[in-house]
């Protein structure tokens, strides 16, 4: 397997490099193609281009070879800065680190999904004490995942849900006046909650006692702007944005709590607040928050307030994160009064002392009657701390739901029943929770056979034949549409725990299926930068809207939108695509997302999205054609998510974006700052002007496009950087003693009525119910046939001469 990874790196890194590859005679595997790929930065950053995407100088990572192999986790590719005399560019260099693994202290090590190395197992390897105040809540204890567990048992996710590697890690900023500055200190205070994922870093920012914010400055360790974002006009208290690409060395100090953030008004007061960036553990169990201000102008100080419920006692867990109470005059501890507060009556109060080099405080409040689990649930709740002495410092705050821009959503679909089932429906919901403790819910059912009986937010249950339902979601519901929207009016702050925990879950029963037909977990979705995630329900996925329908046990949703570019950005979930008692769900290609036209009749524009290796994918379309931007304008387009059981489709949905980008209004682009291979529709005068675009057959053709020349059909050219480069088809060797040449192919094919053993060889691979789907040339093809890749940017390359050893009837290549 190692020797095969290095064949296929050869190849991806450097054509020429194959001389050093040629030796082995192992057949070698499909290109290593990212089913998303990355636009590649302009010459204004330096970086690497590998296998279709784009890294930082100093990135590592493990190579992708898609199917079969997946990803080699044995194999580490670095981008090693470079030095000439006028630049610094990368040079990408990858080796085999499995030598490097150490070795395991245990009898019988284990090799873990995703993971390169043996390790002990569970048993054998004592755990690592969490390095917080929270480590002793029971909410952070291991648990066994299974039905006849209480209702906060949070390993239910699915294999899909809790992916292995696709990890994020949390941090948080406490946001206060400046006080280094000739400027006024500002008495606002801020709040990031900040996600790191594949994609780029998220962050939410809340704020108090502050002007509308212009500005979101990220700084380095020697305070220069590493990131700026211009904050949008609109009427809310929450700011939502995405850094992506983040360099390598930007991680490095964000792990290490060397970033600060930082905000500035937009009055003319020049208002500002900033921040440490730092990691804590108490944000994984956080459901509850607030943000702690002074009524003192310019006063420079505040906090905030990260609390959960325990799971099984109505205990309230709390730290605080306090700035500017403690002076340069306290040398030593500070005493304090916590008080819990509604309307201004005190309802608890704890004393206790603080330092002034570390001013955070934890603390339980045990035993919260029902009278403060009411208030806490609507917002009324109100923490104050006070320093005492001659000059006491006073700071309060409002208690809410946890604030976040993520998204509540669930996809409901009949695998994940009571009771399983393959109807070929599916559910979709998006919920908004208001910090009076109002639920604002989306729902809507496709594909259904029988008329919806009921539509529940429901506990997960205690036993598999007794559900525990908490609300009704039938307010508004159309059983025409399949849809329904309404509120639910106050929730219990056990509930509103419970909901910012993932742990609670919609059914939807039906006339045929009383207990519920469809049923899916509510998640919060990870702000992804689309914001038709906020303003609109996604397109539902379902087997009842394939054609000809499939009676699918999976469902999903998606979100798809155009940008000013005509770029399109798409989300899609699913559940119960794959079924596996094997953990390693990231080694096994789920299914693949395309989009296309809903006319079967004519010539498809289906265009590959993605891969799926677990539940969730998302990414960005740049070269649409005319055709299917027409398509999504009358919502004659489709998403489409097929898998080896079902190559045709198993999972589908209609899809219409609004867009008038096949006019040109919406389609001229100005060069994005960050990259340079741009693909989209333009206007004929915007293309003459680029001076990228290159000129052939009296046409013009934007950097990075593909076409076939008018010349000869069975070439293919592509522009790059104004250098037109165009080759040959090369046709497979046909392996039945007859062939003839159809007028509308570029290669001969067998011969059907000469020879009927040779029929299935002819046969159009898209036609065929089994075969293999290539991501490098997007087309399905059938058992027994091999093929020469066309593989953009790469091509065609004379000097490699890869073959793909073909595709036979388990579907592998």
């Amino acid at each position: 397997m190692e020797a095969v990874g290095a064949f296929v790196l050869c190849w991806v890194i450097n054509c020429a490099w194959m001389p050093l590859c040629s030796g082995s005679r192992m057949k070698s595997p499909a290109l290593p193609i990212q089913s998303e790929r990355e636009p590649v930065p302009s010459k204004g950053l330096s970086g690497c281009s590998f296998g279709g995407r784009f890294y930082s100088l100093e990135d590592t990572w493990h190579p992708d070879l898609g199917e079969p192999f997946g990803i080699m986790h044995c194999v580490k590719c670095n981008c090693e800065p470079q030095r000439s005399k006028r630049k610094v560019f990368g040079k990408v260099s990858c080796r085999n680190i499995k030598q490097d693994c150490p070795e395991a202290k245990c009898a019988e090590p284990v090799l873990q999904p995703g993971h390169c190395c043996k390790t002990c197992p569970d048993g054998d390897s004592s755990r690592q004490p969490l390095e917080s105040l929270f480590d002793g809540y029971e909410y952070f204890q291991e648990k066994d995942g299974d039905l006849h567990k209480s209702y906060n048992d949070r390993s239910y996710l699915s294999a899909e849900a809790s992916n292995p590697t696709d990890t994020r890690t949390d941090f948080v900023a406490l946001l206060t006046g400046v006080s280094d500055s000739w400027l006024p200190s500002s008495s606002g205070v801020g709040r990031a909650r900040l996600t790191l994922t594949r994609t780029g870093l998220a962050f939410s920012i809340t704020y108090n006692s502050f002007a509308r914010p212009s500005r979101i400055m990220f700084l380095d360790s020697d305070g220069n702007t590493a990131f700026e974002f211009s904050v949008p006009k609109a009427d809310t208290d929450m700011i939502c944005g995405v850094w992506k690409n983040l360099p390598k060395s930007h991680l490095r100090q964000l792990q290490a709590e060397q970033l600060r953030v930082s905000m500035v008004a937009s009055n003319g007061r020049r208002e500002e607040i900033k921040g440490q960036v730092i990691k804590h553990r108490a944000l994984f169990a956080e459901t509850f928050s607030a943000i702690l201000t002074s009524e003192v102008e310019h006063s420079g100080i505040g906090g905030m307030a990260m609390l959960t419920l325990s799971d099984s006692e109505n205990n309230l867990h709390f730290i605080l994160m306090l700035q500017g109470l403690t002076t340069h005059s306290h040398t030593g501890l500070v005493p304090i009064r916590l008080q819990l507060q509604y309307r201004q009556h005190t309802l608890r109060e704890i004393r206790a002392n603080i330092s002034a080099q570390d001013a955070d405080f934890a603390e339980v409040l045990t035993d919260l009657n029902v009278r403060e689990l009411f208030w806490l649930s609507r917002g009324q709740l109100q923490i104050t701390v006070e320093t005492e002495g001659n000059d006491p410092r006073v700071i309060s705050g409002f208690i809410t739901g946890r604030k976040s821009c993520d998204i509540l959503q669930s996809v409901m679909a009949s695998s994940e029943a009571l009771t399983p089932a393959k109807t070929g429906a599916v559910g979709s919901a998006i919920f908004f929770l208001h910090d009076n403790g109002t639920l604002d819910y989306q729902v809507q059912v496709v594909g259904v056979a029988t008329k919806v009986i009921g539509v529940t937010l429901e506990l997960k249950p205690r036993r598999r034949s007794k559900r525990s339902v908490l609300y009704q979601l039938s307010e508004g519901w159309g059983a025409e549409s399949g849809k329904g929207r309404g509120s639910v009016g106050r929730l219990e702050a056990r509930h509103i725990h419970m909901l910012l925990q993932n742990e609670l879950f919609i059914n939807v029963a039906t006339e045929m299926h009383a207990d519920g037909e469809l049923r899916g977990q509510v998640v919060s979705l990870p702000y992804s930068g689309l914001e038709a995630l906020t303003q609109e329900l996604p397109v539902p996925l379902a087997g009842q809207l394939v054609t000809p329908p499939v009676a699918s046990s999976a469902g999903g949703h998606a979100w798809v939108a155009l940008d000013e570019r005509c770029h399109l950005h798409y989300e899609i979930i699913v559940s119960g695509l794959s079924r596996s008692d094997d953990l390693t769900v990231n080694a096994h290609l789920h299914g693949l997302a395309e989009i296309g036209e809903m006319d079967e009749s004519s010539p498809s524009q289906r265009r590959l999205l993605t891969g799926f290796y677990g539940s969730q994918a998302q990414g960005v379309l740049r070269d649409l054609s005319v055709d299917l931007l027409r398509h999504l304008d009358q919502g004659t387009a489709y998403i489409q998510v097929s898998t080896k059981l079902n190559p045709r489709g198993e999972i589908r949905g209609q899809v219409h974006v609004p867009n008038s980008c096949e006019f040109g209004s919406r389609g001229a682009v100005v060069e994005e700052a960050e990259f340079d291979e741009l693909v989209f529709v333009r206007d004929p005068e915007e293309l003459r002007k680029d001076p990228l675009t290159c000129f052939f057959e009296g046409e013009h053709h934007t950097h990075g496009s593909h076409w076939t020349p008018q010349y000869n059909a069975c070439f293919n050219c592509s522009c790059q950087k104004r250098t037109v480069i165009c080759d040959p088809v090369i046709c497979p060797a046909l392996s039945c003693p007859h062939t003839r040449q159809p007028e509308d192919k570029c290669c001969p094919v067998c011969d059907e009525r000469k020879d009927l053993k040779d029929t299935r060889a002819s046969v159009k691979a898209e036609e065929h119910p089994e075969g293999c789907y290539f991501e490098g040339d997007q087309k399905m093809h059938a058992p027994g046939t091999s093929w020469h890749p066309f593989v953009p940017p790469l091509r065609l390359h004379q000097m490699c001469r890869l073959h793909l050893q073909g595709c036979y009837g388990g579907g592998a290549v």
